[in-house]
């Protein structure tokens, strides 16, 4: 019998007790759309809302906002209410999201070197 993959994250049941379930859990949210995208944008330093959807390019606000609010609820960042007049709001890696830069760094340098542009 075949095994059925959740359908929340598409991961087997068998895959979360195998010695593998934790990169296949690291996948299941670093392949959702944008998240590494912007983890690599805030490796950069704290930035605001609009300047992060300029980096990035080709997001929509709502995805955008959407995504922050994962990674923020998954630890990996912050987002920091500063008083106005204006009201600011920026975003920065926590040290979870921190630890993960050398492993995105890894994975990007082997896209460039294995990877053709239009594979993507």
């Amino acid at each position: 019998m075949a095994a059925t993959p959740n359908r929340s994250h598409g991961v087997t049941p068998e895959a979360c007790v195998r010695g593998d379930a934790a990169l296949a859990r690291a996948f299941v949210f670093l392949g959702k759309r944008w998240n590494a995208v912007i983890l690599g944008a805030l490796s950069e330093g704290p930035a605001g809302f609009r300047e992060l959807s300029r980096l990035i390019g080709g997001i929509s606000d709502s995805v955008l906002s959407d995504r922050l609010a994962d990674l923020a609820a998954a630890g990996l960042i912050t987002r920091r209410v500063e008083e106005g007049p204006p009201v600011a709001v920026s975003y920065a890696l926590t040290e979870r999201g921190e630890a993960l830069m050398p492993a995105l760094a890894q994975i990007s340098a082997w896209a460039q070197e294995h990877l053709l542009a239009g594979d993507c």
